[in-house]
């Protein structure tokens, strides 16, 4: 078996911050793994809407070492590290240790990333003292963000299902509505898509706002209705919340609302795919691990023809998967700090996101399902914890924008933007001009059809392209 830095050295040779990167590895393995698997198997957290006096408190019970779990990425620096010091590799580096081990845990810390940027970005100097710099804390006392778009009419169509209403209140707003899907429901600050009251409908009207979880004299600002029992990732807890007339503070101009609400989910796509990967890989070190130690008709299951071919496969999957993301975040440590009007890199970002969201997440969990069935039955036995690998992997493909909606929004970028031009030229240093002229042509085939024909026939398009990008990139 590899472990999570082991392989990322040998991909990326000598890594930044390689010093933290080993010392949360080895906390993993002393401490973390224990306190993951201990809180994977308490199941769903429980909340305690009031106190002994009937109070509204709102609070979310977690089990005992929870907090301990989650801070230990915050402390060496999954979010600090962006903002202080415009590092985001080292941040998706320690991302891609947490999710090896634990990866309902880089929820969390992906969303209070998602947080932090658009805070430092477009916050008010205000904000910014008051919030962020609680955010980089390196300590228990550091605060976890959240972003929450998703309603009860769903997330791809924004547009037509964000109700929430957001009301001028002097320098501030006052936000008005449901949201359905909220990740890390415990944070202390999250980002909010609501709509500006009287503005136009459709995306171009939604704005992004910074709503505290308190009141500055402690009382909620916003309530929390239920805690959702989900497949998997019971190390993130996830609820449903209630904005009754709360506080929130306009980030940006309104006008550039939905752009700032795509950067937000654009850097948790790249840290989705980061993810994926380190998935697959823990998915794949299970997988050998058993097959060495497995004896079948004589020998160990690992020297089987059949196994064998199949575990050669994993491995180049595993390295094309790693490339793509890596690849995207890369670009997004060039274009992440840009504002709208984006120059071609970002859009040329854009499409690698799309490819690297949609391709890395569907490989995670096949690989997780190959898995158990390597493990045969002992794969679908709780105590053994392969099971959870698979638990864990079925949210990969359908947080922040399902596969159909990363498919969708490559095409638009490749439509809008002219990306796929982008995407060739970026390729063209390690490509084989015959093969790159093959897909400059099928490109350019697609994209003259009539657009209901390119929307419906995109199975066909995109996870081609997106398997030849990550091959392409891991050779080079």
């Amino acid at each position: 078996m590899h472990t999570p830095v082991a392989y990322l050295k040998q991909k990326l040779g000598e890594l930044p911050c390689a010093d933290a990167l080993e010392q949360y590895q080895s906390w993993w393995e002393t401490t973390g793994r224990g306190l993951s698997e201990t809180i994977d198997r308490a199941g769903v957290p429980w909340l305690r809407q009031r106190n002994r006096f009937g109070e509204r408190v709102d609070e979310v019970v977690m089990p005992e070492g929870y907090a301990t779990l989650v801070h230990e990425g915050y402390k060496h620096g999954v979010v600090w590290r962006v903002i202080e010091q415009n590092d985001w590799l080292s941040s998706f580096l320690l991302g891609y240790v947490t999710a090896y081990y634990d990866p309902g845990l880089y929820c969390p810390h992906t969303v209070s990333l998602s947080t932090a940027v658009p805070l430092h970005k477009y916050g008010a100097p205000t904000l910014k003292e008051r919030y962020l710099a609680r955010m980089l804390r390196r300590d228990g006392e550091v605060w976890q963000g959240a972003t929450w778009m998703t309603e009860a009419g769903g997330g791809s169509d924004l547009g037509a299902n964000v109700k929430t209403v957001a009301v001028p209140d002097g320098d501030a707003y006052r936000l008005t509505g449901e949201k359905y899907f909220c990740s890390n429901v415990n944070a202390d600050v999250a980002v909010v898509a609501a709509r500006p009251h009287g503005a136009a409908e459709g995306v171009r009207g939604l704005a992004l706002f910074l709503v505290p979880r308190f009141h500055e004299d402690g009382s909620l600002n916003y309530f929390i209705r239920r805690i959702k029992d989900k497949i998997g990732t019971r190390s993130v807890v996830t609820g449903e919340v209630d904005l009754q007339n709360s506080v929130g503070y306009l980030l940006g101009s309104a006008d550039a609302g939905i752009y700032l609400i795509l950067e937000v989910l654009n850097i948790s796509r790249v840290a989705n795919s980061i993810g994926s990967v380190a998935l697959l890989q823990r998915a794949l070190d299970e997988a050998e691990s058993f097959a060495r130690g497995r004896i079948a008709f004589g020998k160990p299951l690992s020297e089987q023809p059949l196994m064998r071919t199949q575990f050669t496969r994993w491995r180049a999957t595993l390295d094309a998967a790693f490339a793509l993301a890596w690849e995207s975040a890369r670009l997004l440590s060039e274009v992440g700090m840009q504002t709208p009007p984006y120059s071609p890199r970002y859009h040329l970002f854009r499409l690698l996101t799309h490819l690297a969201k949609y391709w890395t997440a569907e490989q995670a969990v096949q690989a997780a399902k190959w898995c158990m069935e390597v493990h045969g039955g002992a794969g679908v036995l709780a105590e053994f914890g392969v099971e959870r690998l698979l638990r864990e992997a079925m949210v990969l493909p359908i947080w922040e924008g399902g596969s159909h909606r990363q498919m969708l929004d490559a095409l638009e970028v490749m439509q809008r933007r002219n990306a796929h031009t982008l995407l060739l030229e970026h390729l063209a240093p390690y490509a084989e001009p015959t093969t790159l002229n093959q897909w400059r042509e099928r490109l350019e085939t697609y994209l003259q059809q009539p657009p209901e024909t390119q929307e419906a026939e995109l199975e066909t398009l995109i996870p081609p392209l997106a398997q030849w990008v990550g091959q392409l990139i891991a050779r080079a």
